[in-house]
């Protein structure tokens, strides 16, 4: 029997309904349904009940999901059951802020080591960390066998830390830098660019939303 393909946006929403049912189970309830969970993140109860079928049957007609199981079994089928490490290349100030922020290990991922290309940043400390030069990287990353990179440089290096990256065996990359990066097939890579969501907000806040004659 052929694997069911699940498209990507499916994927993409299956975190929202953890962090919302996260959210539940720490408030204390017990039962949800889609469309409360529809009320919650802005999508349709449809939307969430097939999203959902991709994986098997969660819930019973009139009775709802049950919120640990649930977010249990959502836990697994993201591969967050487990913890993963990350090495994060940039100790410049994002890379600094991704250091210090505290939501990576409460989900399940935490940077295990940093990066960086600078004379002047190699060596120091770093909430904990010694910054490591960006040449060991094709040594350090199979070493603490981790297979997640985080990018926090600037746009003009992205695309050769990403191809260090890969060479070293990462396969999947989380890119702060504003530049697409070209990675072999494979290679998972997410854009973390919050100027293009600002400009996508900002078309509905200006005439781009009018029609144009």
């Amino acid at each position: 029997m052929a694997e069911i393909q699940v498209p990507d946006m499916v994927v993409a929403r299956l975190p929202l309904y953890l962090r919302a049912l996260s959210h539940m189970e720490r408030e204390g309830t017990a039962v949800t349904s889609s469309h409360e969970l529809a009320t919650h993140l802005g999508l349709s109860p449809a939307q969430i009940r097939k999203d959902l079928s991709y994986f098997g049957r969660f819930g019973k007609q009139g009775t709802g999901y049950d919120v640990a199981n649930l977010r249990a079994r959502l836990t697994k089928i993201l591969n967050v059951d487990r913890t993963w490490a990350m090495a994060l290349v940039g100790a410049g100030a994002l890379g600094l802020a991704l250091v210090h922020y505290g939501g990576f290990q409460e989900r399940g991922f935490y940077i295990a080591c940093v990066f960086d290309s600078d004379p002047e940043k190699i060596g120091r400390d770093v909430a904990g960390y010694t910054v490591l030069p960006s040449d060991t990287i094709a040594e350090e990353i199979p070493h603490r066998g981790i297979s997640i990179g985080v990018i926090a440089v600037p746009a003009e290096a992205a695309q050769a830390v990403a191809l260090q990256l890969v060479e070293a065996g990462i396969k999947a990359i989380l890119n702060y830098a504003p530049i697409s990066l070209a990675v072999p097939s494979g290679v998972r890579v997410q854009q973390i660019d919050p100027v293009v969501y600002l400009q996508q907000m900002t078309f509905y806040l200006g005439s781009g939303s009018a029609s144009q004659a």
